[in-house]
């Protein structure tokens, strides 16, 4: 029998309702749920630095709820996810007392630690490690801004030693996306991690799978000729070879063919000859992609290399200060009184002293997004106005000088929402590698009313 995972998430946002309703008409062995980006590992450290409670994606836990009768059954899915973000452990307790309140007090959770690096910086800069920004080659001692949060992107091992301790829920923090998926094929079928090929084989998998409706006909350009109303989650049947065979439920909308899975297999790869995962490096030119017809396509012939040495890693640090303001700009000549109106702000700004750093400017409706403008005169528009500062007080002034254009400024102003755009810091990314040596993930395997035990000892 093949093994088949599932993906019911491919970014925290994502349908809620997606993993019930492919539960509710398709069997599968595992549903894995994926949650973090580079964008999103910063807003909750930033959760988190504001309440320590807080810190983990919140939509899984009610997607939880929503699957939590397909987890009475004993054939029912093990669940892994990377809903853990910055603190997998509050994420575990509190998927614990969702199952706990379901009666199921004995099922094992398993929390994966070890991605955070926050505390180790210091040290690692100390034992001459650079940390150098991967495009610029600029070391980490240069940068001189506060860092929010550091997080390594684990592998599949400590995944697959939390089954193996008989974990049926797997929380993690940062870890590669596909890794979620080859873990439990690693598990299944017994691989070493010498495997090149098959690990190779489980990694497209995950890789065509972790974005969710990404590879069944969302986000494709043939969007037009296919179902999207209900439209179905990914399913890897992936064979002891490393084979894989992508499908969805019978009778949900979307598509998987050939054209779709390859949409999503040149997505976000980089070079095809060598997508770096922490557990097999891949060369996707070897691989061949055939519609089996009746939405189910064979992946076939990835070729593994050994494992990298060095493992990335998302460092995020404080970078200043922005805000953004937005106005409708209606009537004749909208185009060129929206141009004013962001003449006038930068001007006024410039006259108090406070001109910013940095001022982006966009027109919404004039082509902005096409890199050319449509006929002079679109009717309408909207003008949205950005700065960023090292100083929170010249962003602040800025917040005070755009709703005054709706009656200092050009006729035709409006679509001001009441109330000053906020002003948020900054957060930027600074991707690095750091050594494996350095790496020490820690598993820790429990029943949920454990879990709770010592969440009551510990709150």
């Amino acid at each position: 029998m093949v093994l088949r995972i599932a993906n019911a998430a491919g970014f925290w946002g994502d349908d809620l309702q997606a993993a019930r309703r492919l539960l509710a008409h398709a069997h599968v062995d595992f549903l894995t749920l994926e949650y973090l980006a580079e964008l999103t590992m910063s807003i909750l450290a930033s959760q988190r630095a504001r309440d320590p409670a807080r810190g983990y994606a919140t939509d899984f836990l009610e997607v939880l709820r929503s699957v939590v009768s397909y987890l009475h059954v004993a054939a029912g899915p093990r669940i892994i996810t990377n809903a853990g973000g910055v603190h997998p452990v509050g994420c575990a307790q509190a998927a614990a007392r969702i199952l706990s309140d379901h009666g199921l007090d004995r099922m094992a959770i398993g929390c994966v630690t070890g991605d955070d690096l926050t505390g180790k910086i210091g040290e690692l800069l100390a034992a001459g490690e650079p940390l150098a920004h991967l495009e610029t080659g600029q070391p980490l001692v240069e940068l001189k801004r506060p860092i929010v949060a550091a997080h390594v992107y684990l592998g599949a091992e400590p995944i697959v030693r939390a089954l193996e301790q008989g974990a049926d829920v797997v929380i993690t923090g940062r870890v590669a996306d596909a890794s979620l998926t080859v873990a439990p094929a690693v598990r299944h079928y017994r691989w070493s991690w010498n495997d090149l090929d098959r690990l190779a084989g489980a990694t497209v998998a995950g890789h065509l799978i972790e974005c969710g409706a990404q590879v069944t006909g969302g986000y494709s350009v043939r969007w037009q000729e296919w179902d999207l109303d209900d439209i179905g989650y990914p399913i890897a049947e992936i064979a002891e070879t490393g084979e894989v065979v992508i499908t969805k439920p019978p009778e949900s909308g979307g598509k998987v063919d050939r054209f779709s899975v390859i949409e999503q297999l040149v997505y976000e790869i980089d070079d095809p000859t060598r997508y770096i995962t922490p557990d097999v490096i891949v060369d996707f030119t070897s691989v061949a992609v055939e519609d089996l017809g009746c939405d189910r396509v064979a992946v076939r012939g990835a070729r593994g290399q050994t494992r990298p040495e060095h493992l990335k890693v998302a460092l995020v640090y404080e970078d200043g200060f922005s805000s953004a303001a937005q106005l409708v700009v209606a009537g004749r000549g909208c185009l060129a009184k929206a141009q004013r109106c962001a003449e006038l702000v930068v001007h006024r700004l410039q006259e108090a002293g406070c001109g910013p750093t940095e001022v982006h400017v966009e027109y919404w409706g004039a082509g902005e997004y096409l890199g050319q403008h449509q006929p002079p005169d679109p009717g309408e528009l909207v003008l949205r106005i950005a700065v960023w500062d090292r100083r929170r007080e010249i962003v602040e002034r800025f917040t005070r000088e755009v709703a005054p254009l709706i009656t200092s400024g050009p006729a035709g102003i409006g679509g001001y929402a009441s109330g000053r755009s906020p002003v948020r810091p900054v957060f930027a990314y600074w991707p690095t590698l750091v050594p494996r040596p350095w790496i020490e993930p820690h598993v820790e395997v429990r029943s949920a009313a454990d879990w709770l035990v010592d969440h009551r000892q510990n709150p």
